[in-house]
Formats: C-alpha cells, sequence, structure tokens
C-alpha cells in the first residue's frame, strides 16, 4: 500500500448531509462529497492488512484494496480500471448499497472501517468527470441473440456484461422507464435518477436495445399496471426469436398485515407510495399523483430501509408527525458478541431520514386498525417481549402494554416475498419454490432448457449489489453455455 501507516494517522471521515433545514426542501441527494485530498487521505487508510475480508464480503467481489491504494496515489485512471472490472454501476452501489465491505473491513472491528462506500462513489464519478467512462461497445458480435425480462439492477448487469461478450442483447421493461427498483422504489434523496438515465445512455451507445412500456406475457407487475399505449408480447414468441431469454422480474410482492380494520382507506404499501411519489417528481405520464402526507400523522410499519424512505419521504411532504415502529427488539449500536468479526453484524442503523425527525419504537405489535368513515384514525399497539434458549428467538406479547397511536396515513414497509408478474412464469411453463419464486437448477437455468432466470426472481427480494452480482454470474453462465 502507498501508506501503510495511513490508519495509525488518519481517522475515519464520512462525508457527511446536507443541512436538514436545506434538504427537507427539496428531494436533491442528501450525502456531500468530501474534497479529493481528503478523499485521497482515507483511501490511505486501507491498511495492507493481508487477507482482504472485504472482498469476501463484497457480492461484487469488489478488489478494494488495489483500487483504494490507487486512489490514495491519486490515479483515477487505475482505480476506475481496477473499480468497474467487477462492479458494471459503482454510481449505484456507491450511493445505495449498505457497505458489507465495510462490517468486514479489518479496520471494523473496532468499528472505523476504512470509508469504502464513498471512496467508491468517488472515483466512478471522478472518472465520469475526467471522461475515463466512454462507451465500448464489443469489436465483433457473435450471432447469438439473447432477450432479458427485466431492467432492474440484475437484468441491466446481465445486459451489460453480455453484451460486452458480443451478444445481441435486447432488454424489455414493462414500466416507462428503466431501472426497476432503483427508479420506483429508492427516492430520489438518495439516488437522483439522471444518473441512472446516464447509465442507460451509456449502454445504448455500446449497442444495448431497451424496449420500454412493454410487457412481456400476462399478469400484474411489482410496479403498477401499464400505461395507455403499452405492448405485450408473447413469451412464447421470445422464445422462439431469441437463443436465450433470461428473466429477472424481481420478487416485490409486499407483505401485508393481516388485522382487524386493514380495509380502512389511508393503509398503503411502502412501494406504492415511494414510486408514486418517484413518478410525480418525473412527470411520467399517465396522471400518477403522489400519496401524500402533508398535514397527517404518519405511522411506518417496517424498520428496515424501505421503513426509512417512507419517513424521509413523508417529512419531506410536510407531515404533521411520523412514527416508525419495528416488532422486533431495538438492535445494539455496536456489534455484539454472537456476530463477531467479519460477520455482517445487525446493529442500530440511523439514516439520514431518522435525523431528519420522527419517532423509532421498538418490540411493537401491530393488533388492528382503528377507523372513522372508512378511514383510518389510530393503531391498536401492543408491546412485544423477545426470549432465545436454544432455538430462535420467541416473540410473547407484553401483558397489559395495549396502547394507541393516532395515524392519518400508515404505510407497510415490511419487506417483499415472490415474484409478482406470474403471467410469463406460467406462459413459458416455469417451476417455483416454495416462496413462489422461480426454481432454478445448477445456476441459473430454470425447467425450460431456453429459459433463465436471475436477481430477486429467483432467490428472493434482497439488496441492490446481491442482484447485480447475480445479473453478472447469470451472464457468465449464459455465455459459457452458448
Amino acid at each position: 500500500m502507498g501508506d501503510p501507516k495511513g490508519f495509525l494517522k488518519i481517522r475515519r471521515k464520512v462525508s457527511g448531509y446536507r443541512p436538514v433545514e436545506e434538504r427537507l426542501n427539496d428531494y436533491s441527494e442528501v450525502e456531500v462529497s468530501l474534497p479529493d485530498a481528503e478523499r485521497r487521505g482515507q483511501a490511505a487508510r486501507c491498511m495492507d492488512c493481508g487477507v482482504p475480508f472485504c472482498h469476501w464480503a463484497c457480492p461484487v467481489s469488489n478488489v478494494m484494496p488495489e483500487w483504494q491504494d490507487r486512489l490514495y496515489r491519486g490515479d483515477w485512471d487505475g482505480a476506475w480500471a481496477l473499480l468497474e472490472d467487477r462492479n458494471p454501476f459503482p454510481e449505484f452501489t456507491g450511493r445505495v448499497c449498505p457497505a458489507l465491505c465495510e462490517a468486514s473491513c479489518v479496520l471494523g472491528a473496532n468499528d472505523e472501517p476504512v470509508t469504502i462506500r464513498q471512496n467508491e462513489l468517488a472515483i466512478i464519478e471522478k472518472a465520469f468527470d475526467l471522461g475515463l467512462v466512454r462507451p465500448r461497445p464489443p469489436r465483433s458480435r457473435n450471432g447469438k441473440k439473447v432477450a432479458i425480462v427485466g431492467a432492474g439492477p440484475s437484468g441491466l448487469s446481465a445486459a451489460y456484461f453480455l453484451n460486452r461478450a458480443g451478444f445481441s442483447v435486447t432488454v424489455y421493461e414493462a414500466d416507462q422507464k428503466l431501472g426497476g427498483y432503483l427508479r420506483y422504489g429508492i427516492p430520489d434523496f438518495k439516488l437522483d435518477k439522471s444518473f441512472i438515465d446516464r447509465r442507460i445512455t451509456l449502454m445504448e451507445d455500446e449497442g444495448v436495445v431497451f424496449k420500454t412500456n412493454t410487457r412481456v406475457g400476462s399478469g400484474r407487475y411489482g410496479f403498477g399496471t401499464l400505461g395507455e399505449g403499452a405492448a405485450v408480447v408473447d413469451p412464447k414468441e421470445l422464445e422462439a426469436s431469441f437463443d436465450l431469454l433470461l428473466l429477472t422480474i424481481g420478487a416485490r410482492a409486499p407483505r401485508d398485515i393481516a388485522v382487524p380494520g386493514r380495509e380502512n382507506r389511508g393503509i398503503v404499501q411502502a412501494l406504492d407510495y415511494l414510486s408514486l411519489q418517484n413518478r410525480a417528481l418525473a412527470g411520467e405520464a399517465g396522471g400518477f399523483e403522489a400519496v401524500t402526507a402533508y398535514g397527517k400523522r404518519v405511522v411506518v410499519i417496517g424498520g428496515g430501509d424501505t421503513g426509512s424512505d417512507c419517513v424521509g419521504t413523508a417529512n419531506r411532504q410536510g407531515a404533521m408527525r411520523v412514527t416508525q415502529i419495528e416488532v422486533l427488539p431495538k438492535p445494539p449500536e455496536h456489534r455484539p458478541l454472537e456476530e463477531p468479526w467479519p460477520l455482517w453484524p445487525k446493529v442500530l442503523k440511523t439514516s439520514s431520514s431518522h435525523l431528519e425527525g420522527g419517532e423509532r419504537l421498538w418490540s411493537v405489535n401491530t393488533k388492528g386498525f382503528i377507523g372513522r368513515s372508512g378511514a383510518v384514525e389510530a393503531i391498536h399497539a401492543g408491546k412485544v417481549e423477545w426470549t432465545r434458549t436454544d432455538g430462535p428467538p420467541v416473540m410473547a406479547e407484553a401483558a397489559g402494554s395495549d396502547f394507541e397511536i393516532g395515524a392519518d396515513l400508515v404505510l407497510l414497509a415490511m419487506g417483499f416475498t415472490h415474484v409478482v408478474q406470474e403471467g410469463v412464469v406460467a406462459d413459458l411453463g416455469l417451476v417455483t419454490d416454495e416462496r413462489g419464486n422461480i426454481r432454478t437448477r445448477g445456476s441459473f437455468h430454470t425447467s425450460n432448457p431456453k429459459v433463465w432466470a436471475a436477481g430477486d426472481s429467483r432467490s428472493g427480494a434482497s439488496l441492490v449489489v446481491r442482484a447485480i452480482a447475480d445479473g453478472r454470474a447469470a451472464a457468465e453462465a449464459m455465455i459459457k453455455a452458448l
């Protein structure tokens, strides 16, 4: 490494956020960036540890120590070349990845890991600024054609690598714009959609063909129904016209809650809430209108990242009050003994949205909704206690702990389950597993000889970075097969 003692001299410094009073008035990205000199200093903290557990933990197998060294030396070209060799979209992961690598950084054993995610983002944005990122279409085509259904992170990743290998790739997307969860599930204040458009333009210049507002097969997709003039393609036609067909249609069926009063108005799935807000901001055709939290008492059920995104969105919309509740107990602030380094620890996460206002409650179970004139007015909740002996934790109600939370808008952010677009699955004669996702054999091959599946559609809802990794692995398997 350039400075083997850098970690002894330089403390971890994160980029930080724009002031709360400023960022609550817009949907621009909240995270700021460090000056180049400070960023290079942060890269100098990479300590030549011998065994790079960061690389082991990263789903896309980033070679962090190598590009950290080049960043420290100011070799932006070399750092970018190493970064994009493994990760096709560092501008996405650099913004929304939870940084599994940092939890496994050797310095992370003392809660002071290298700022790997922010260093990654600095490299790719500097590469764009310097004009290093240019279209690189394949020198020749191999005559093979691949159709990809779904333009989320997994589908885009597979298209990137298949195209680079000389395949002719056509990507079909049911929505008006490309990106899937990146575009419709993540708020603009975490990922400005211009960065998706920038990457799509680059891929088009490299030869990837995108067909938007085009549904393959029947059924409902995870982000809603199609608008007027939408095309519908028979999956059998794709099967006959292409050498291989890859399904990357996601697994965005939201978990619901079966309690009394669920039928009241004002109880909305978090993904519907977030996607409508994103569509409204983008001015998409179709008359999309955001569900507004203005002047309302908002309760978010679910303590994960999606719930946090709802908190930030509701605060920007002018909510009177925001409360986020979670049935699990409050996580510890530091790594627990049962999750030692270099494993990923379940610790308390305080996002930029949480810093903008609101209350967080743990060990709270939703028992019902109270309505008036058909609209939700309050949540009937109760405290729970968690105990563990030899098996998994067991939840039990705490006697006499029932209480109510006033609510005019309830957002259900309890995660996602199975594939939503059942039509294409049935049309192609595919087999699903007990969770409702596409079953694959070997690696990505389905029960249909010409059809492959990748991303959340085969493994269930997970992280963007895992979807990207799965898309790349599927592309590599398909290249080998053809």
